[in-house]
């Protein structure tokens, strides 16, 4: 039976090429439209760490001064940890893993001759970093918590410098000039870059930036390495990364129960409460958080407002096509009262008009999603177009594609249900008499 009624809304579709053509059209620019936005509000919401992003947290305290006020275009200065807090809950042991970190920059001197230096951006961090996050080694490994503790100087290397640098030969044990010292190579890592790159600070180009070389927070503070993420102080005292009144440091942490995630915003608010009392902090102990992952992208806002407001205008536009689509199907359908009445008189019942009426509009909806493809392929592509830092990732994968389909036919689903419903209720009778 459906392959009847599929036959019987082809022939029905093919005796009005414009009418269909329209509504494949506009059900075809709405759709393409929508999922222009959607497939870019997908690829900046998406979870960057699955599997692991459940299990990590970042803290936060607020040792700014009451007094302090903050710039309207300056990142929060309480958004980042300073080196005595930083290290304190280091120290405290309290989490399955942790790592503090900061970015840096820092000229390469390559070995081979012929090659000059350039600046690669990295990471400054701690041991548990690489276990943590479960960055992806292709030989050696990271360093150890004994390595952080002496500042040692060695280097986990992404793969992408690592070829730069020593070509097809493992780099593993080598040594590479980094600024002015030299480091020991003990790891090299696939080119590891989560998007959005949430354990960086407000400042970083969350969508394009990528950590070249990984090395000990403790050799940074030593060598007084040059950092490239905000550092917000709130003292006219001279300043330092040891400094008590500095903020620059970003703190990660894995806690596997929801027991140690209680503890852990316990101890934040106690620890809060003995800063006060020693002078250091002014502010309420409650104001301690501690973020997970996906509630710290939704508290740093990632997503730009334009994005968010052109996603409700092209689905503002999607419905206004959908209401046009009913109106046209509205019409086709009440002009085939008589054919209609006919198909009653002999025997249909009206749920089988509904139906037949049904798989004609999925049709529809099936043509307009294949074209609604088409259509966002091209929106995305001009997306790739600008300057923008997400900009590149605007690609639709297998399910947003899937999704542009199921879209499509569901609307123009829905959007036939009325036209459908009032066909099927035409008296025969009435019709038959003025055939």
């Amino acid at each position: 039976m459906f392959g009847y009624y599929l036959d019987m809304a082809w022939r029905s579709l093919k005796r009005t090429p414009v009418l269909t053509g329209l509504m494949v059209l506009a059900i075809g620019l709405g759709i393409g439209a929508s999922m222009t936005m959607l497939t870019v509000l997908h690829v900046m919401t998406d979870d960057p760490m699955p599997g692991r992003s459940a299990q990590l947290y970042t803290p936060h305290l607020d040792p700014l001064p009451l007094n302090h006020k903050q710039g309207g275009d300056s990142p929060d200065a309480s958004a980042n940890l300073t080196w005595p807090d930083a290290m304190a809950l280091l120290q405290s042991h309290r989490a399955t893993r942790q790592a503090a970190m900061a970015g840096g920059t820092l000229l390469v001197h390559p070995a081979q001759p012929g090659q000059q230096p350039f600046y690669v951006d990295g990471r400054y961090t701690t041991a548990d970093f690489f276990t943590m996050f479960g960055v992806p080694f292709q030989r050696g490994g990271g360093w150890r918590a004994t390595d952080d503790a002496a500042s040692a100087h060695v280097v986990v290397l992404a793969a992408s410098l690592a070829r730069k640098l020593f070509g097809s030969a493992d780099a593993v044990g080598r040594m590479v000039q980094l600024g002015d010292n030299d480091y020991r190579v003990l790891g090299v890592v696939d080119d590891w870059a989560p998007k959005p790159m949430f354990y960086a600070d407000a400042t970083a180009k969350h969508y394009s930036d990528a950590d070249l070389f990984f090395l000990p927070l403790s050799v940074a503070v030593d060598k007084d390495l040059q950092l490239n993420g905000n550092q917000s102080s709130w003292s006219k005292e001279a300043l330092g990364k040891h400094s008590g009144s500095m903020s620059w440091l970003q703190f990660w942490m894995q806690l596997d129960t929801s027991a140690q995630v209680s503890a852990y915003r316990q101890y934040l608010v106690d620890y809060s409460a003995q800063q006060k009392a020693l002078g250091r902090f002014q502010r309420p102990p409650t104001n301690a958080k501690l973020y997970t992952l996906m509630g710290w992208l939704a508290h740093q806002n990632l997503v730009p407002n334009d994005v968010r407001l052109q996603l409700w205008l092209a689905l503002g536009f999607l419905f206004v096509c959908m209401l046009n689509i009913v109106a046209l199907l509205l019409a086709k359908f009440l002009r085939r009262g008589g054919e209609i009445s006919v198909r009653r008189a002999l025997g249909a019942r009206q749920r089988d008009i509904f139906v037949q009426l049904g798989i004609e509009s999925a049709l529809i909806g099936m043509a307009g999603g294949a074209l609604g493809v088409l259509i966002a392929q091209l929106g995305l592509w001009s997306i790739r177009q600008r300057p923008d830092d997400y900009a590149h990732l605007a690609q639709m994968d297998g399910a947003m594609l899937l999704g542009t389909l199921a879209l499509a036919v569901v609307a123009s689903v829905l959007a036939g249900l009325l036209p459908a419903w009032r066909a099927c209720r035409v008296a025969p009778a009435l019709q038959l008499k003025t055939m």
